[in-house]
């Protein structure tokens, strides 16, 4: 009989496709290694965090009443993570990757639905990062970037519920998404704001 949730979702209820055979490789192995039961709990806690990038959406939201000088760009930064998971739902029902689903891979979390390319997570997670980060300064932006985007890519490895590729790609999106809600703010442009902000921490220094 026909499993009801992939005829909903268009996918198959077992994963044969051989051309994931060395991701799928990747995803136990992951598991292995670091798939600790701290680990697990970090991973599951960023998850229910990133879930419909609801923990980024609220915190650009207290960005934006917490700065009431810059509450527009919070709020164009907030639509940003917005578009960056939309576009992620947008591609996976155009793409409609089945998730990883092979018996040495264990999926420790519930997901919304079974398609798998790409990761919204990750979008979210990157848009977000790079977004916010610019609001907080240069620094800021490296710090989160580098501090937010690999883990949350990797804890949805560790959880097994995507692919690599799905997580880089999503990740690339949320990058794309995120340039191009910088390219639309209006007054000063990005690239002038950044550079007198970096200025202006230099200063600081000396």
């Amino acid at each position: 009989m026909a499993d009801p949730l992939a005829l909903i979702d268009g996918t198959t209820s077992t994963d044969r496709d051989p051309s994931r055979a060395a991701e799928t490789a990747v995803l136990g192995a992951v598991q292995r290694r670091i798939g600790t039961p701290a680990v697990v709990r970090a991973a599951r806690g960023m998850s229910l965090f990133g879930e419909h990038a609801a923990g980024w959406l609220a915190f650009g939201l207290l960005g934006a009443a917490v700065d009431r000088p810059r509450r527009r760009d919070w709020l164009r930064a907030v639509g940003g993570v917005a578009a960056a998971h939309g576009a992620s739902i947008a591609v996976k029902r155009v793409v409609r990757r089945p998730r990883p689903d092979d018996p040495s891979v264990a999926v420790l979390v519930g997901t919304p639905s079974r398609l798998s390319f790409p990761s919204s997570h990750a979008s979210s997670t990157t848009a977000a990062a790079i977004l916010f980060g610019a609001l907080l300064g240069p620094r800021a932006k490296r710090a989160l970037t580098s501090a937010l985007v690999p883990p949350m890519l990797l804890s949805r490895l560790v959880l097994g519920v995507h692919f690599p590729s799905d997580v880089l790609a999503g990740s690339a999106l949320g990058a794309m998404v995120a340039a191009l809600t910088s390219t639309l703010t209006p007054g000063v442009p990005a690239r002038r704001r950044a550079a007198r902000a970096d200025a202006a921490e230099r200063s600081e220094d000396r």
